[in-house]
């Protein structure tokens, strides 16, 4: 089920940022969606690594999230000034109200929306994302894990739900998906 949160945009725009949780798709379907509208694609992420010369784990382990989060919000200062790109967002850079009121205000947000059961289908033997970790680095359990994404899942969906497009991709291909965001940003797209 897809569906448009803001159906009056007030000002076309040609900035799209993919939200949602890691394991939603946002790679995958960013450099797609980007190359059939002819924009550039950035990865917040790899723009962040390129920025610092460092994997964000080893700013996680290193710096801590704190810092990597201070990192992130810098970025999307510069990303969101930018036009034509479709962008995506790791999946803690929205939940703040700072961060999402910028990308809000100055980007077409999309939300690719899976449940937990996908979400977890998808992350459960990534080894490279911090946030899946305990405070000493290691793999969580089976459990633990579930727990983890399902408490992240839920601190972070008041952000995501804010998005301008939510697409429930569960099932989905990724030209389903990348099809679907095509119909549901259309009229909000500025292609100049």
């Amino acid at each position: 089920m897809q569906y448009m949160k803001n159906l009056e945009h007030k000002h076309k725009k040609s900035l799209i940022f993919l939200t949602g949780f890691m394991g939603s798709g946002k790679s995958t379907i960013g450099p797609i969606l980007a190359n059939t509208l002819g924009f550039k694609y950035i990865d917040v992420d790899k723009y962040i690594e390129q920025k610092t010369n460092k994997r964000v784990e080893e700013i996680f382990s290193s710096e801590g999230e704190q810092a990597f989060r201070a990192l992130e919000r810098d970025a999307l200062l510069e990303l969101t000034e930018l036009n034509n790109c479709v962008i995506s967002l790791g999946g803690g850079a929205i939940a703040n109200e700072e961060n999402c009121q910028l990308v809000l205000k100055k980007a077409i947000l999309v939300y690719l929306k899976l449940s937990l059961e996908e979400i977890m289908q998808r992350v459960q033997y990534r080894s490279d994302r911090p946030m899946l970790k305990d405070e000493n680095g290691n793999k969580l359990s089976s459990n633990a894990l579930k727990n983890r994404v399902l408490d992240l899942m839920i601190r972070r969906e008041q952000f995501y739900a804010r998005a301008d497009v939510v697409i429930t991709a569960d099932n989905m291909s990724v030209g389903e998906t990348v099809d679907e965001i095509m119909k549901n940003i259309h009229d909000m797209i500025n292609e100049e």
